[in-house]
């Protein structure tokens, strides 16, 4: 934005004596008086009083000069509370703890007496104040046409850096790529303060704190883009904490605001540790220098909960977040949206705890707090609604699970774009209850639509998309509708193939799922292929003795018995034992279930004793692990006594069937399910165990 030089009227001399110099430093005096006076009334939070007197101001400096141009021209209309800022946009949310991005936010002061001002450096300063006024009101478009119009002034008279009045270039440049970060524009803010910053390397001072401040607001601009930029961030961050450092010394809160900043990239990395020790020493500072209830020592509280949280050290991060919620309520009100955000985060703990009637109440309570705060339709609601469905979902409260879940998509879908992730996640969630019910035709409903958005948002080759496909396939599956469970499973494979290599996990986990289609399917060969394959990627990546290369190898062993290799099978059983073994423990209910498959094919093959010998030590581990009066040990004492059927041993048999009936009968199951003689030799293990609903 450009403007042309203003000419100013000349200055005759009166017949007193007096020149239009005189009369024009007293005019000077009068507004810079007007604009004190709106300045006291800005801090005062009288923000009418204020822009009538800047208006008085400005109407005065218009009389004085001649412009070319509209450059000093306020429009006639009233300024107002605005309402047009987006809610969503994360530094609303946020707006009130400091990030460093206030540096130069408070309106200036005129002192014609002491300071060389000329209309040029007096119009610049109320212009800049008028933009200060309107960001107090959220009128961000106002007030960027105040600062433009501010910095065009300022430089008709002045070097780039700074006035010698005391408006600087690089503040009100400031103020512009904040308003650009206020609403999402992250490029064009950088372009903004890297003008600034290049204007402050080019001063003088050898440690400019004015450079600093603009290195940090950098670091602020990275952090928050789409695609966080968290190396080019911390570098920004780390420069702008030497220079703070060796200007202001060890503990001004600017430094505790530079290491609030970088403890946050340590935690977006991972670094958890690193993170904690720069919060705690922002926090001593801030304290030191803010008091125990100012909000940005809430922020740091609150930032350092979140790491324990994500250490697991749960009780820490309950008593961060507890004083964090002190402090919001005072500050902010009991209906702030960071109160809501507070409550979520302190059910999220009960949660996972599985104290599920604490964490009930405190998701209903930052549901309603929310509610108040941003409306019925906002994704801070959404996101609430998702967590108290995932708790209905993991109590097996399905129907209570999928009215909550419906109730967050519909808020989703009103205020998020039709194609964003959040979308998918929800349709997935009520998906899979829909599955676990057998209403499969529903679920694979929203499968689908899930599918479709995800090919839609992340293209029709992303890792994401073969997630959803694993669950429509595994549907199919379960249907034994094996050809079109085959198809999804291949396109799945393709993908997991093409993101991430041959020797991956994932490729493994569907290589796995291909093969016990194609044993339904009865192509053996092809299935013992998928699983010797999966085997070769599980025991070169998590080792030989890991449970998932138990699961394959159990599989393998099953197709040899199907095909009447029983020596294999009995090798490859031998083999899942022992890894589940070494895996698992000795006690765990895969042991049980491999020692009863492994004695079921002893007994097919007539190895009586080496069959009795395996469900005995299946029935002692059940009975040390187990109540006394469950199904499953009447199952196994079921077995032991066929094996003494088929031994001639009467007088046994009757006596571990008579306890096998009375186990059934207290478990409350029908003495029909005593098989007598009847074989049920192997089945594939559990090789598909239902996923928790996605958060």
């Amino acid at each position: 934005m450009s403007f042309s030089h203003p000419t100013i009227v000349s200055n005759p001399v009166h017949e007193d004596g007096s020149s239009n110099v005189d009369q024009s430093s007293e005019l000077l005096e009068t507004i810079g008086s007007l604009n004190n006076m709106a300045v006291d009334f800005i801090a005062s939070g009288k923000h009418a009083e204020a822009e009538h007197y800047f208006r008085r101001a400005m109407a005065k400096i218009n009389d004085m000069t001649f412009f070319s141009n509209t450059a000093l021209h306020i429009s006639s209309k009233r300024l107002t509370k605005s309402k047009r800022i987006s809610k969503d946009l994360y530094i609303y949310q946020r707006g009130e703890y400091d990030e460093g991005m206030h540096t130069y936010t408070e309106p200036l002061t005129i002192n014609i007496m002491y300071d060389d001002h000329n209309c040029h450096s007096v119009s610049a300063t109320i212009l800049y104040n008028l933009g200060q006024l309107c960001m107090r009101l959220d009128e961000d478009e106002q007030a960027s046409g105040f600062f433009y119009k501010a910095l065009a002034v300022s430089q008709w008279s002045s070097g780039p850096a700074k006035s010698n009045q005391g408006l600087s270039v690089i503040a009100v440049l400031h103020n512009i790529g904040h308003i650009q970060y206020r609403g999402g524009n992250y490029e064009e803010a950088v372009r903004t303060y890297t003008k600034a910053l290049q204007i402050g390397r080019g001063s003088f001072s050898e440690y400019p704190l004015d450079v600093a401040a603009t290195l940090n607001c950098l670091g602020v601009l990275y952090f928050h883009m789409p695609k966080a930029k968290t190396e080019q961030a911390m570098e920004l961050y780390l420069e702008s904490l030497t220079i703070r450092r060796r200007v202001l010394g060890n503990d001004h809160k600017d430094i505790g605001t530079t290491l609030n900043n970088i403890g946050r990239i340590h935690y977006m990395k991972g670094q958890y540790d690193e993170a904690l020790s720069l919060y705690k020493e922002a926090l001593v500072i801030r304290r030191k220098r803010l008091g125990d209830d100012h909000l940005d020592v809430a922020a740091t509280i609150y930032n350092a909960g979140q790491t324990h949280h994500q250490r697991g050290d749960l009780q820490e991060a309950m008593t961060l977040y507890q004083e964090f919620l002190r402090i919001a309520k005072s500050r902010l009100g009991d209906e702030h949206r960071d109160v809501a955000i507070m409550l979520k985060c302190m059910a999220q703990i009960y949660h996972e705890q599985k104290d599920y009637d604490k964490a009930t109440k405190l998701y209903n309570e930052a549901l309603r707090v929310g509610r108040a705060a941003l409306g019925e339709k906002h994704p801070e609601v959404a996101s609430t609604l998702n967590k108290l469905g995932n708790l209905f979902y993991e109590k097996g409260d399905f129907d209570a699970a999928i009215r909550v879940y419906q109730e967050g998509l519909e808020v989703e879908r009103a205020v998020l774009d039709c194609f964003h992730p959040n979308i998918t996640v929800t349709l997935t969630n009520i998906g899979q209850i829909y599955k676990l019910r057998g209403e499969f035709q529903s679920a694979l409903r929203l499968y689908k639509e899930a599918v479709a958005i995800q090919k839609r948002s992340l293209g029709a080759a992303h890792p994401n998309v073969s997630v959803t496909l694993s669950s429509i396939a595994l549907i199919h599956y379960q249907n034994r509708n094996y050809t079109r469970a085959l198809n999804v499973y291949q396109e799945a494979l393709r993908i997991r193939r093409d993101s991430y290599g041959d020797d991956h996990l994932e490729v493994a986990s569907t290589l796995n799922s291909v093969g016990l289609v194609l044993f339904k399917m009865e192509l053996h060969d092809l299935a013992m292929q998928s699983f010797m394959e999966g085997l070769r990627i599980r025991r070169k990546t998590l080792g030989i003795n890991h449970r998932d290369v138990a699961i394959i190898l159990y599989n393998i062993a099953t197709i040899h018995l199907e095909t009447g290799n029983d020596d294999e099978a009995m090798k490859f059983y031998r083999e899942t034992l022992r890894v589940e073994r070494v895996a698992l423990g000795p006690k765990h209910g895969d042991v049980v279930l491999t020692l009863q498959h492994i004695g079921q094919v002893h007994q097919q093959r007539g190895e009586l004793d080496m069959a009795l010998d395996y469900f005995q030590e299946a029935l002692q581990i059940q009975r040390q692990t187990l109540a006394s009066n469950c199904a499953p040990i009447a199952q196994t004492l079921n077995h032991i006594g066929n094996v003494h059927l088929q031994r001639g041993q009467t007088a046994e048999m009757v006596e571990v069937f008579s306890e096998a009936l009375r186990v059934y009968r207290n478990a409350g199951h029908s003495e029909s399910e005593l098989i007598v003689s009847g074989f049920n030799f192997y089945g594939l293990a559990k090789l598909h165990p239902e996923c928790a609903a996605s958060a």
